[in-house]
Parts: structure tokens; sequence; C-alpha cells
């Protein structure tokens, strides 16, 4: 039996209607209606027969189900218990998914998916983007790679380099775990309902190692951090968020090479590597 392919407007419509699913703007449900999308994620992920897949939010398993196809071993996670039910339904044809209903914040991750290298593949609700990317990122997971659908201003931000508007904290941080591509742009027409603002696809190969050495990335964070908490603010009165005395920011900053009336955006990495190591002496 051919299933039916979910990102039609039509078949996304009949799904909604039959399941009595009202869109929740809480949590930021707009459903993809477009298979020549669904087909570039999965290409753009290079998805391989066998390959362990981590979706984040299937829904009514329109991403999923291009997924599966694909021969990807799928572990999806939904927080709504509702669509867990809709997912039972729309996926019962594919004996190749999973899925697990609970919160990926908290969700154990390391139990559902094991130590073995995977991949995560996500259309992420544009208001719990950053956190979701970041917890992924921080708590070292085997991720090789994550290719996610978010809002095309946050993309920007996470392959935005220094001296940009767009570049800031999230920048640092994507690029210091990985590197980022964004590989195509999503326009609002794809989904029911449509979202006010574009879309974009990007792709995020998780690095062996970071692009810089650091003595502490607690301490390189909260540099970070405070450089970009006042953007307005010289670095040198920035840095003084971190609670470090006068003198002791003015000797990192001309150890560095760093000139104390710049502004945070125009940091690099390898900046904010230098003044880091400086005080972890």
């Amino acid at each position: 039996m051919i299933e039916p392919t979910i990102a039609n407007r039509d078949v996304t419509l009949h799904i909604l209607k039959t399941f009595g699913i009202h869109m929740s703007k809480k949590l930021g449900q707009n459903f993809l209606i477009d298979e020549q999308v669904v087909q570039a994620i999965v290409q753009a992920a290079n998805i391989q027969t066998g390959d362990a897949v981590l979706e984040i939010g299937p829904g009514i398993g329109t991403l999923t189900q291009g997924l599966v196809r694909s021969g990807a071993q799928v572990t999806a996670v939904e927080i709504d218990r509702q669509l867990v039910t809709v997912l039972a339904k729309t996926l019962e044809g594919y004996e190749n998914v999973r899925v697990v209903h609970g919160d990926i914040l908290r969700v154990n991750i390391s139990q559902e998916m094991g130590t073995d290298s995977y991949k995560v593949v996500a259309n992420l609700p544009y208001y719990i983007t950053t956190p979701i990317i970041m917890g992924l990122l921080e708590q070292r997971l085997p991720v090789e790679l994550l290719v996610t659908m978010v809002q095309k201003e946050v993309a920007r931000r996470m392959v935005a380099l220094p001296g940009t508007k767009d570049y800031g904290a999230l920048s640092v941080a994507v690029q210091y775990y990985t590197e980022p591509e964004i590989m195509f742009i999503v326009p609002p027409r794809s989904f029911v309902p449509a979202p006010a603002v574009e879309s974009a696809v990007i792709r995020c190969t998780v690095r062996t190692q970071p692009p810089v050495t650091v003595q502490s990335e607690k301490l390189f964070f909260q540099i970070v951090k405070a450089a970009f908490s006042q953007r307005r603010k010289t670095l040198f009165n920035a840095l003084k968020t971190t609670g470090r005395p006068p003198e002791e920011i003015k000797e990192a900053l001309l150890a560095a090479g760093i000139d104390g009336a710049r502004r945070g955006e125009t940091l690099s990495l390898e900046e904010f590597a230098a003044i880091t190591n400086y005080w972890s002496k």
C-alpha cells in the first residue's frame, strides 16, 4: 500500500480536520505542505539507508515521512500528546520510525539515541530554536550533522561574520561547535498557516575539534556573553560585567593586542580565545 504524501495542502488539511487539530501559536505550529522542500531537506542531510536520525517536533509526520522513505532509522520526539496520536496513524505504514512523547529539552537524548553517531533533522518552532540547538551542541552528543529549518533571521545570525549587524553570541557559539551554512530559503507559502516571515534551512556540520583552543570553555562563553550584552558599549566597558577589575581587563586586552575601544561584535573567535586564555593563566 502506497501511503499518501503528507507534504501536500489537501492531505495536510484533511489530516488536521480528521483529528480536529487546531494550530497552536504557543507551540509555534506551522505545517509544511511543500514536497520539494521536504526532499531538499533530506538531500541537505545526505540521508543514506540505515542512517540514525533524531527528528525534533515531527508534527503530523510531514518531514518524518520523507526521512523514512529515504531509508533512515528515525527517532521522532514530539511534545504535543495529540500529535503523538496522529503520528501513530500517519506513520503506521513505516517500520523504521519510533515516536517518543516528550520535551526535547528534558528528554534523555543519550538514552534514546545511544552512543553511535547520528544526524539531527528538524523543522524547529521559531520560539524555541536557540535553546534547542545550543542544548544539543553543549551536551557534546555524538551528533555529526544538524539540518534544521529556522526563521531566516536566525539562520543569518548563525552564519554571520565579525563586524556585521547579525553577528552576536549565537554566531560565536554555533561557529565554535559547528561549520554552519545556509542551504536554501523557504517561503511562507510552503506552510499552513503561512508564517509572517521567511524560513531557512541551515546545515551545521559538527566539528571534531573547535576552531580555537581555550583553557576554559565556561570562561570563553562568559566573555562572549559579556561582550554582546550591551552592544553600544566599548569592549572594555562591556567586560566589566564579568566582575574583573579594570586593570585585569586592560592587561588582557593589551596582551591579546585588542583595542578596548572596539565593540564586541568586531571580535573574532580567535580574539575571544586570546582574552580567555590570558585570564586562564
